[in-house]
Parts: structure tokens; C-alpha cells; sequence
């Protein structure tokens, strides 16, 4: 930890992959989420809903991937078990639970919008701690987020 030179101290990028950590483990239970979903959606729009989950979760593994990314280049080790992430999330799973497809989207608006929320904090920890490079890169993760939970929300809106 201490070898990597940044400009950045070692108490500062600590609490950053702390935070960092959190946030891997939110997007790794969404995907999660958003796969089960995938393999389990019925109903009389199952094709339109079956293409959206696998947009929405083939876009979050691309950012679990950059996350953990992140973790290393601030010298950190990134969490990579499913032990891990459940222990650090915020977000929960439903285990045995197939709810209808409305309700899927339901459920993944109010995941995404937590995700946002807890985004919002995390970006105000790394402008304390003046990591402009890793709050850069989080409000950029949050604007996605931001744009599936308009377009999930349109999604179940009458």
C-alpha cells in the first residue's frame, strides 16, 4: 500500500478503497439482481424485458470490472467474493423470490436509486480527501446510473 506514490496519502486512499469496496460490492448484488431477473421474467413483454436486464447487467459487469480497477491503481486489494460483497452491501437479495415482471423493474429502480444515493456520498468522501481522479470516475458511474433509473422508471410508468 504505502509503495504506491500518487499524491495521494495512505490514510486518504485507504478510506477511498474502503469506500471503493462498498461500492463493488452494491454493483456486483445489482448485477446479480438484474441476471436473476434475466433467466426469469415471463409474461407478455418477456422478450423486450429478457434484452433489457441483459443490456442493464452486461453494462454493470463492465463497471464491477472498472471498480475493481480503480481499487488496485489506488493500491488496494479488491474484494472478490460473494461472502464479501453481501457483507458490504447496502443492497439486498431476494432469494427464492420471482416476482412479475413490473415489479422486477420495481425492484431494480429502487436498487439503482440507492446505488445513486450511496454514489452521492461516496463522491463527497473522495472530495474530502481531494481524490479528484476517483471522484471523477464515481460521478461518471453515478450519470449511468442515473440514466437506467429514468429509463426504468419510464419503463413502469402509465
Amino acid at each position: 500500500m504505502d509503495k504506491v506514490n500518487i499524491g495521494l496519502s495512505p490514510k486518504s486512499r485507504t478510506k477511498v478503497i474502503s469506500v471503493l469496496s462498498g461500492v463493488i460490492a452494491d454493483q456486483y448484488i445489482l448485477y446479480t439482481k438484474t441476471r436473476n431477473y434475466h433467466w426469469n421474467v415471463t409474461g407478455e413483454d418477456f422478450a423486450q424485458y429478457h434484452k433489457l436486464f441483459e443490456e442493464q447487467y452486461s453494462a454493470i459487469d463492465e463497471d464491477i470490472d472498472d471498480v475493481a480497477e480503480r481499487i488496485r491503481a489506488l493500491g488496494g486489494k479488491t474484494p472478490a467474493t460473494l461472502a464479501e460483497f453481501v457483507k458490504a452491501a447496502t443492497l439486498k437479495e431476494h432469494p427464492g423470490k420471482y416476482p412479475s415482471a413490473k415489479a422486477m423493474i420495481a425492484n431494480l429502480l429502487a436498487d439503482h436509486e440507492t446505488v445513486i444515493r450511496s454514489l452521492r456520498k461516496a463522491i463527497e468522501i473522495c472530495d474530502d480527501v481531494d481524490d479528484d481522479g476517483t471522484e471523477d470516475f464515481l460521478t461518471q458511474l453515478m450519470e449511468k446510473h442515473e440514466k437506467t433509473a429514468w429509463m426504468l422508471r419510464a419503463t413502469i410508468e402509465s
